[in-house]
């Protein structure tokens, strides 16, 4: 399925396939007032969005049960296609510490190594993605 644009529709599945493949992606939050985006490694643990980051990072304190997006994608200008992953949901401080224990053992690594680091659960409520498809032949 197409959209207005000409963009294709991806389905969940895959959706949460392009999620599973990107190393990278960024989290859109609001920081006093205005929108804030980071980019941020992560993995996915079920139906979530895990980020782990330092303490006391501003993606952190803003983070505590607010709405936020992520966005994946992968995107080749040369042949003018690619996709994009959104997903938006509620984050949350994960502060059990089976659960802690359990996340550390992802494949997921904060950008800072040696300072501590929490986790941060984004827990998909929408997904959707959209895939450009090239009309043209690629320039030779």
């Amino acid at each position: 399925m197409f959209d207005s644009k000409g963009l294709e529709v991806l389905s969940s599945a895959e959706c949460l396939r392009l999620l599973a493949e990107a190393p990278i992606g960024r989290i859109v939050f609001t920081e006093q007032a205005l929108p804030a985006v980071q980019p941020v490694h992560y993995a996915l643990d079920g139906d979530s969005v895990v980020i782990r980051t330092t303490v006391g990072s501003k993606l952190a304190a803003a983070a505590r049960n607010a709405i936020v997006a992520f966005e994946v994608d992968k995107i080749d200008s040369t042949y003018r296609e690619g996709w994009s992953v959104t997903v938006v949901g509620h984050a949350e401080m994960v502060t059990e510490g089976k659960e802690i224990e359990r996340l550390s053992r992802l494949p997921l690594h904060s950008w800072a190594p040696t300072e501590p680091t929490h986790f941060v659960r984004i827990r998909m409520e929408m997904v959707h993605g959209r895939r450009l498809v090239p009309s043209t032949p690629a320039p030779s």
